[in-house]
């Protein structure tokens, strides 16, 4: 006999788990949609030669192949045919160019899909997991105003999940440059800088400060300690943003140019009523992809900054140069939503849910079967969710398991109630029970469940 044993790097839960985990993914989709994006699916697998568009990258190191068992029978030199998708990012590239000329500009996108990828086995690292994504894609151009909208949404879809003080920091990728360019730092140089920078939290200043000073990188001291100096700006409220931004003195037509996008952000957030103390600037964010170039975001617990970035994204110049000459420039940002289920879990911030079953039907005898059956497709029809005991068995029973699976309301029709069209409720979570008629049933159940749901 096999062991029964899922593969290392998956997270499979047990149904109140993942009807919590199916909650903050519903709140994520109402969150997205409520900003006008629309819904994107794309296949589990893309052709490999699609794919991998490009050599190199840690990621794409530790692509998924596909192979049918007749492929593997006529097995040839080179790569399979198919690959699993290790990010949504290049699928939407590719969805946007093969249906460039049915989209409407700017394409407004949500995609919330499983992604793959071949992490070593670790605790908290998944080789399968929920990533969900929003992006605006521009045709030729798009405006930095949708460089704004992003964090808005990010604040409002925290807000929904209620998982605690959070704080969106943001930087601009030519800001950055800029500075690097005043230093004197040019050329691939910058694109090291930048991804020794994006270190800084995990390493430690003084370790990124000698790596600066090293073999490869060779910045004299004063440019290392101004790089640090500059990487250490956070700002307190949006005023303070403001100051610190202007404090920074002039710098390159680049540096400039961020500057002004930066601020120009900032002042949209507050239009768009963002509370000040729930966004920052923060100059060490770089996220180390090259295929950023403007805006960029990260987003972290006030409470539990261990977890490390719950949300990030930025601008980049062109989504899709690998497969389209039309230039698509755009702005998103990417939840890896298994990771941070995972890690409020560990943390004590998600409870199990409650069933997403409202009632169970409690059955005593056979001979209440068909009445039970029909007055649970009542409270069907009244909204809501129902289970019907098929098979008698003692009522302690009943009980016992509708407190274990999580559902609340258990109905109960004895001799006494049938006398009476009426029916005993249990109520699981307040520990208490009362009696309803059968008419009114479904409407009192709703309101209890609503004032329930409205005292959190």
């Amino acid at each position: 006999m096999i062991k029964p044993r899922t593969p290392p790097g998956v997270m499979e839960l047990l149904p109140r788990d993942q009807i919590a985990f199916q909650r903050m993914l519903d709140t994520i989709r109402r969150t997205f949609e409520a900003f006008g994006f629309l819904p994107v699916e794309t296949p589990v697998f893309e052709l490999s030669d699609v794919l991998l568009t490009k050599s190199g990258g840690e990621t794409e190191r530790q692509v998924y192949f596909v192979q049918s068992t007749g492929a593997l029978e006529k097995q040839s030199e080179g790569l399979p045919e198919l690959a699993l998708r290790f990010d949504l990012t290049v699928p939407l590239a590719r969805y946007v160019a093969e249906h460039e000329r049915e989209l409407a500009f700017p394409f407004r996108r949500y995609q919330m899909q499983r992604v793959y990828r071949g992490e070593r086995a670790q605790r908290g690292r998944f080789r399968e997991f929920y990533q969900c994504d929003i992006d605006v894609i521009g045709k030729d151009t798009l405006s930095p105003r949708y460089d704004a909208e992003i964090p808005a949404v990010i604040h409002a879809v925290f807000k929904a999940l209620g998982i605690g003080d959070f704080t969106i920091q943001m930087n601009h990728r030519k800001l950055l440059r800029g500075f690097f360019e005043g230093l004197g730092i040019e050329g691939a140089r910058q694109d090291l800088v930048l991804r020794e920078l994006d270190k800084l939290d995990k390493r430690g200043a003084d370790a990124v400060r000698d790596t600066l000073l090293g073999e490869g990188f060779d910045l004299a001291p004063e440019a290392a300690d101004r790089l640090l100096a500059f990487s250490r700006i956070r700002s307190r409220d949006h005023g303070d943003a403001l100051a610190k931004l202007a404090e920074l003195g002039p710098g390159t037509p680049s540096f400039e140019q961020g500057r002004d996008e930066l601020r120009a952000a900032l002042e949209r957030l507050r239009a768009m009523g963002v509370p000040e103390s729930d966004y920052a600037i923060n100059l060490s964010i770089a996220r180390g992809l090259d295929y950023y170039t403007g805006m960029v975001y990260e987003t972290v617990l006030d409470a539990h900054p261990q977890i490390g970035s719950i949300c990030s994204g930025g601008r980049y110049d062109d989504l899709a140069g690998h497969y389209t000459k039309s230039k698509l420039p755009g702005v998103g940002i990417s939840i890896g939503l298994t990771r941070l289920f995972w890690q409020l879990r560990e943390a004590g911030l998600v409870d199990t849910a409650d069933s997403s079953v409202d009632v169970l039907v409690a059955l005593l005898d056979d001979a209440g079967l068909d009445h039970a059956l029909a007055l649970s497709q009542r409270l069907r029809a009244a909204g809501l969710n129902v289970e019907t005991q098929l098979e008698p068995r003692k009522l302690a029973k009943q009980l016992q398991y509708a407190d274990r699976a999580g559902i609340r309301f258990v109905v109960i029709r004895g001799e006494d109630e049938a006398t009476r069209d009426a029916v005993a409720v249990k109520d699981l979570r307040r520990g208490e029970q009362f009696e309803a008629a059968e008419d009114e049933l479904g409407r009192t159940l709703l309101v209890e469940r609503e004032q329930l749901r409205a005292q959190g």
